[in-house]
């Protein structure tokens, strides 16, 4: 009886296996924040390696973006100014994601708002001669009533119809512009220009520079009292998402809807508020931009404050007090942006860095198990 010996060659098999698990607990909050860096170091690389095929020098440009948003006294002050509408607009994402509702709308909710303090000035509803104090309550009011009614219409519509938030926020951001400029050609313009004149200086946000002559190092700088607007509401809403029972019913609704659901919490009535007030938080960012820095109402009022403000909440966490250092890196980002040719590169960024944060989602919901393999 003859024996076969096989004398193929064995084949080679990989020692490991590598598997993907569900994660079952928690990752501790250093493990978050150790991959929201590595995201961010992640885009960073991919967009100097984008400027160095270009024939860009990388680093040089990230030097001048520093430079240009930190370099001196002044250019931090104008940084100031474009972060204070990111975070308000990424207060209002903050509030709406906690809850797992998409506002995608505070670009609009964020013209709306200006429109309703650019109201209070051109009906006119007060006299050239009120207090200063008086039209700045009077315009935060109605920016923050307009902005809380655009939040509401999606947030009626979710919690009735089922109405996917996401599609009716984004549809309503053209709706709120073309109702803007509505106002701005053919009701508001001043000599038929796309703009409306130039409100009385009562009307205007406080500014540093205003207090120079009390205090000279002010001089010329440009950062208004929407600042304060947007510190205390950070302050206010951090203190509502965890100190308070409403706070903790949304948090628990974003984490666990049939929980809540189960305690007798009513999602329906949470859908409406949390929308109306994440509108509010976006209209207040544009009363401030008119109030604060444009002084008029026109089309031109943000450069893509209301999409920007989602990057920075989900860079932030939806951390309400992680949000105002995030709104000042891309308030700098957005200033030095007015040097940097080609110009779209502080658009690459902000986007590479979105990309990359969704993505990294992946590593904290998800757990890479190497294990050796065993004798067959």
């Amino acid at each position: 009886m003859s024996e076969h010996v096989d004398l193929r060659k064995p084949r080679f098999r990989f020692p490991f296996k590598v598997s993907i698990e569900p994660r079952l607990q928690e990752v501790p909050r250093w493990y978050s924040l150790l991959i929201t860096l590595g995201a961010i170091i992640f885009s960073l690389l991919v967009v100097a390696l984008v400027i160095a095929i270009v024939g860009g020098d990388p680093w040089r440009t990230y030097a001048h973006i520093a430079k240009a948003s930190f370099g001196s006294l002044g250019v931090i002050s104008d940084t100031m100014v474009k972060a204070i509408p990111l975070m308000l607009v990424g207060l209002a994402c903050s509030l709406a994601f906690r809850m797992r509702l998409w506002n995608i709308g505070a670009e609009g909710q964020f013209f709306i708002g200006a429109f309703g303090a650019s109201a209070i000035v051109l009906i006119p509803v007060l006299p050239e001669t009120a207090p200063t104090w008086l039209f700045i309550l009077l315009m935060a009011i109605a920016g923050m009533a307009l902005g809380a009614i655009w939040g509401f219409i999606p947030g009626f519509l979710k919690a009735r119809f089922n109405v996917n938030e996401i599609i009716s926020t984004l549809m309503m951001n053209y709706i709120a512009v073309a109702f803007n400029n509505f106002f701005i050609y053919a009701i508001w313009s001043e000599g038929g220009f796309q703009m409306s004149k130039m409100f009385p200086r009562t009307t205007w946000l406080p500014r540093l520079t205003d207090y120079a002559e009390q205090v000279p190092i002010f001089r010329g700088l440009t950062t208004h009292f929407g600042l304060v607007f947007a510190l205390l509401a950070a302050v206010i809403v951090w203190l509502i998402l965890y100190r308070s029972r409403w706070g903790y019913e949304i948090r628990l609704i974003g984490d666990n809807p049939r929980a809540a659901e189960y305690a007798g919490i009513s999602i329906k009535k949470h859908t409406v508020l949390v929308m109306m007030a994440s509108g509010a938080l976006a209209g207040l960012a544009g009363m401030s931009e008119i109030g604060g820095v444009v002084h008029r109402l026109q089309g031109a009022i943000s450069p893509g404050y209301g999409f920007t403000g989602i990057i920075v909440a989900w860079l932030a966490k939806l951390n309400p007090l992680a949000v105002v250092i995030v709104s000042v890196l891309f308030g700098a980002l957005i200033l030095a942006g007015r040097e940097i040719q080609p110009s779209g590169i502080p658009k690459m960024i902000q986007g590479i860095i979105l990309v990359s944060l969704i993505a990294s989602d992946f590593f904290l919901r998800y757990r890479i198990a190497i294990t050796k393999r065993g004798e067959e």
